[in-house]
C-alpha cells in the first residue's frame, strides 16, 4: 500500500507499507519533502514486477503554477524496505503537468509507464475550457529497464481529457491495455484504448459510447483488470445529464467489449475500481452520494447476468473525504482501501482498509 502523510503545513511524505500474511510492515518513506505535489485524484500508486522488485510513482511540483509538476518513479528490490532514488520518466521537463501515471510490468523484467503529458498544453493553471487546434494535453508512454534505462517516448493519443486517472494491466501473454477519458474537439469526453501487442501500440479505440459532452475535466478516470483472456472495464459517465457508472466485459484480450451495462443505484460519484476474478466474475467499486452522505459500494457481476446486490462497507457523512477507493485481488482474496475521517476527536484523514474472501466458481 502506499500513501501520503503531511507533517506540517507544507512537508509531507511519500509512504508505502507491505502486507505478508495478516501483519503489516512497519511504514517506510519512499521520499520526504516540502515540494510533494498533493492532490486527491492524482495520488501515488505500486505496483510489483514477476521477479518481486515493488514500483511505486509520486509527483513533485516543477514550477510555480498549482499543475506544473512531475511523475517520479522509485524502485525497491528488498520488498519495500528501501526505495531507489526518484526517475522522472518523461523527457519533456516544461513546468507543466505530467501526472496520473499507470505503471504495469513489461515482461521482460522491466517496467511500462503511461502518463498524461502537458506539454503541449498552454493553459497551465486551469483545467477546463477551450483551446486552439493543437493545443491539448497528451497521452504518453516509455519503458524503464531492470538497469534503470529509459526507452524514446511513444505518443499514444495527442489529445485527451486533462485531470482524468489513466488505467491499465498487462495480461499474462505480454499485452497492455490502457484505458482514460479520451476529448474530442467537440468535448465528447468518453473512455478510449489503447493496446500494446508485441511492443507495437494500437490506434485509440473509443469504447464507451457514450457521448458524454463537457465542456471541463469531470476529475474521473476508467478502472481496468483482466485475468487470463477476460479483462474487465469500469467507468463513470453523466451523459444526458444522467450520472451513471457502466462496466464492460471482454473475453478476447480486450479486442472487443460487449455492451456495457450501468451498475449504480442513481446517485454515483464516480471513484470506481475493479478486479477480475479467476472465474469471469469481476468486483467493481464505486462512490455513490445520499442524504446522508458517501458510500462506497461494491458489486459482483459477470457477463451475462450483469452486477447483483451492491453491499456498501461505509459510510462518510462529511463530503468528498473517500476520495478514489482502490482494490487489489490476490486469488480469492480481496482488499479495499479508502479515505475517510477519523471517529476520533481529531477528525484527521485516515485510511480504511476492508477484506474479504470470495468464492470462486470452478
Amino acid at each position: 500500500m502506499s500513501w501520503i502523510e503531511t507533517n506540517g503545513p507544507v512537508r509531507a511524505a511519500v509512504k508505502t507499507a507491505v502486507l505478508d500474511g495478516s501483519d503489516w510492515s512497519k511504514p517506510v518513506a519512499v521520499v520526504e519533502s516540502d515540494d510533494l505535489f498533493i492532490n486527491y485524484a492524482d495520488f501515488p500508486s505500486v505496483a510489483a514486477l514477476p521477479d518481486g522488485t515493488l514500483v511505486t510513482s509520486w509527483s513533485r511540483m516543477s514550477g510555480d503554477s498549482y499543475y506544473a509538476y512531475d511523475t517520479v518513479i522509485s524502485l525497491s528490490r528488498d520488498s519495500g524496505a528501501s526505495w531507489s532514488a526518484g526517475i522522472v520518466p518523461h523527457q519533456d521537463r516544461s513546468e507543466r503537468q505530467h501526472g496520473f501515471m499507470s505503471i504495469v510490468s513489461n515482461g521482460s523484467g522491466g517496467i511500462t509507464a503511461m502518463w498524461l503529458d502537458g506539454q503541449d498544453y498552454d493553459i497551465v493553471d486551469s483545467q477546463g475550457g477551450a483551446e486552439a487546434e493543437g493545443n491539448a494535453m497528451q497521452l504518453r508512454s516509455t519503458t524503464l529497464s531492470s538497469d534503470g534505462a529509459l526507452s524514446e517516448e511513444v505518443l499514444l493519443d495527442e489529445r485527451t481529457c486533462t485531470c482524468c486517472q489513466t488505467t491499465a494491466v498487462a495480461l499474462d501473454d505480454g499485452t497492455v491495455l490502457l484505458a482514460y477519458r479520451d476529448r474530442t474537439e467537440a468535448e465528447i469526453r468518453d473512455i478510449s484504448l489503447v493496446r500494446q501487442v508485441d511492443g507495437v501500440w494500437s490506434q485509440p479505440v473509443e469504447v464507451s459510447g457514450d457521448e458524454w459532452e463537457i465542456s471541463g475535466c469531470p476529475v474521473n478516470g476508467p478502472a481496468i483488470d483482466a485475468h487470463g483472456s477476460q479483462v474487465a472495464l469500469v467507468w463513470f459517465t453523466a451523459a444526458d445529464e444522467t450520472p451513471a457508472v457502466r462496466m464492460a466485459f471482454s473475453d478476447d484480450r480486450g479486442a472487443n467489449f460487449g455492451v456495457p451495462m450501468s451498475i449504480d443505484l442513481g446517485a454515483p460519484f464516480g471513484g470506481v475500481d475493479v478486479v477480475q476474478l479467476s472465474d469471469g466474475s469481476a468486483l467493481f467499486s464505486w462512490v455513490e452520494r445520499t442524504a446522508a452522505g458517501e458510500v462506497v459500494l461494491v458489486c459482483r457481476a459477470n457477463p451475462s447476468d450483469g452486477c447483483g446486490a451492491p453491499v456498501a462497507l461505509t459510510l462518510v457523512r462529511k463530503g468528498r473525504t473517500i476520495g478514489f477507493p482502490r482494490m487489489v485481488a490476490s486469488g480469492a482474496d480481496v482488499w479495499i482501501a479508502w479515505n475517510e475521517t477519523s471517529r476520533s476527536a481529531n477528525g484527521a484523514l485516515i485510511v480504511r482498509l476492508a477484506h474479504a474472501t470470495v468464492e470462486l466458481v470452478k
